[in-house]
């Protein structure tokens, strides 16, 4: 199986590594932004270095999306997982019109609303998951996992 891990830096890319005893058995490609800690600790993986900042910034989700067409075209992913936030955006709604499976794993910092990353990607996801059962009530389609379980 191919897995296309796609993250910001900080906080979702450490929840994406917390998931290493699913993705490490894989054929993987990151895409992230090149940060001291992600270039360090992905040195020897296949990484695509996404544009940043994202939020509010038309110019960089364009370079993005681009970068999310070349990228999934040339990796040809069974599924994308994506911890968010912005730059998740363009790869999974380009990924799932590709044919791949899309997964957003909600941060456990969003209790009663979806964040505007997942907002915009959901229609085009085949799981969501979240955190909190706050939030699975006000989003039924949504699969509740435990934080203890990443």
């Amino acid at each position: 199986m191919k897995v296309l891990l796609v993250c910001s830096s900080g906080g979702h890319f450490k929840g994406l590594q917390q998931l290493r005893s699913f993705w490490e058995n894989y054929d993987r490609t990151w895409v992230s932004f090149n940060t001291a800690t992600t270039k360090a600790t992905l040195e020897g993986e296949t990484v695509y270095w996404a544009y940043s900042p994202t939020n509010r910034n038309i110019p960089n989700f364009f370079k993005n999306l681009h970068l999310a067409l070349k990228v999934i075209r040339e990796t040809k992913p069974d599924i994308i997982i994506s911890t968010g936030a912005g730059v998740a955006v363009p790869f999974l709604i380009l990924g799932k019109l590709f044919g791949s499976q899309t997964v957003f794993i909600e941060s456990v910092t969003r209790i009663q609303t979806l964040s505007l990353s997942a907002k915009l990607v959901l229609p085009f996801l085949s799981v969501l998951y979240v955190q909190w059962p706050q939030l699975q009530a006000r989003y039924p389609q949504a699969e509740l996992i435990s934080p203890q379980e990443g």
